[in-house]
């Protein structure tokens, strides 16, 4: 009897007595599963994410200790005994930055600079659609979050899944598994938050403005870009070095031709491995304690928010852009700044095209999209320098 006792005391269904919050993030995960599989939500890392929440909140399961991690110091000793559980082990490679530098690697093997460097002022939308993120750092401020906290949830407007997990690891790693889920929905959701906001900015005639075709680039342009962006970008700001630098070695892999096997596994294999471990790590660290509180709604929150601004700012600088300049932009690809690569340079492409069917902005608008992600991953840089990460 006694066996059996000590059997059914070392149950979930026992122990959730003592936890019932589980229960509620259990619900949570389940909810999130079906916003990645039913609706299609940002489902490559959505889904690994939702089920690494359900994973670490099974009742005895000791999938993942928190405490291994407080105060952003891993705990080698406990690690090393043996103590740990597998989420614990995985959660390394977010922790020490692995998983979204390598991510880096795939995205930039499957990037095409060419319409950067054949309109190179496209550059400035993609920096102006980081304002989102700042703003966003100012009002979490000012909401009572610490600096590492406010950076963390204000780098959400850069629409860079990975970039928001390096960022939030490094600076405030409590606050991972709400930024890393308030990131990827707002992701999946850039067709319903951008047209309105493009809209409300721009005059039906400024919608119709048509650009002329870009310019060939040529195959030494496109090698010397990675080379020379890594450069520049790591002496002025080294921190950034990381991101950036795995992006352009993916990119230089693509660009050279001299690699494709590598290049072939760094979009494919590399990149689909890596997405597994990161989903489900980074849905680790969403225990009841982290994610059932205030904090988690006013992160939700902020995050439209930082995700309309960094929209907005795209466009309203192409507007600012065409005061001075005889070669008109169409506001419509500013929003596509904000580096959700390539959905949001559709939306640009599918508003435009319904003011004027024989439009077509989706290559105009690829410029500003991948300067997005260099400039998002530099916004990441600039606050990991200011608070110490």
């Amino acid at each position: 009897m006694e066996a059996i006792q000590t059997f059914l005391q070392s149950t979930g269904f026992a122990q959730v007595v003592s936890e019932p919050l589980d229960l509620v993030m259990i619900l949570i995960s389940c909810v999130l599963l079906y916003l990645a599989i039913v609706k299609k939500f940002e489902p490559l890392l959505l889904l690994p994410i939702a089920f690494g929440m359900l994973l670490t909140n099974l009742p005895g399961a000791g999938m993942y200790h928190a405490e291994f991690f407080a105060d952003g110091v891993i705990n080698w000793a406990e690690l090393g005994t043996g103590h740990g559980g597998l989420l614990d082990y995985l959660y390394l490679g977010v922790k020490l930055g692995i998983y979204p530098c390598l991510i880096f690697i795939g995205v930039g093997a499957g990037t095409d600079f060419a319409p950067l460097i054949a309109n190179p002022k496209t550059l400035l939308l993609g920096a102006a659609a980081q304002l989102g993120i700042f703003v966003t750092y100012i009002g979490a401020n000012l909401l009572g979050f610490t600096g590492p906290e406010s950076a963390s949830i204000g780098i959400i407007g850069g629409a860079d899944g990975p970039t928001a997990i390096y960022t939030t690891a490094n600076l405030a790693p409590h606050l991972l598994g709400p930024i890393a889920v308030a990131a990827y929905s707002y992701m999946a959701l850039v067709p319903v938050i951008q047209p309105p906001i493009m809209k409300a900015l721009t005059t039906s005639e400024e919608r119709k403005i048509k650009m002329k075709q870009l310019r060939p680039v040529s195959k030494t342009e496109k090698i010397l870009f990675p080379i020379v962006v890594t450069i520049f970008v790591s002496f002025m700001l080294p921190s950034a070095a990381p991101l950036v630098g795995c992006l352009m070695l993916g990119n230089l892999m693509k660009e050279s031709g001299v690699v494709e096997r590598l290049n072939k596994t760094a979009q494919n294999e590399l990149m689909n491995i890596v997405t597994i471990f990161l989903g489900i790590s980074v849905g680790a660290t969403a225990t009841a304690e982290n994610f059932l509180n205030l904090s988690t709604l006013s992160i939700l929150a902020m995050g439209i928010v930082a995700f309309g601004m960094g929209s907005a700012g795209g466009v309203l600088l192409a507007k600012l852009m065409n005061v001075f300049s005889k070669e008109k932009v169409n506001p419509l690809i500013g929003s596509a700044g904000v580096s959700a690569v390539p959905m949001a340079a559709r939306v640009s492409q599918v508003v435009g095209q319904k003011e004027d069917p024989s439009n077509f902005l989706l290559m105009h608008a690829m410029g500003p999209n991948v300067a997005g992600v260099i400039g998002s991953a530099v916004a990441a840089g600039v606050l990991m320098s200011l608070f110490g990460g």
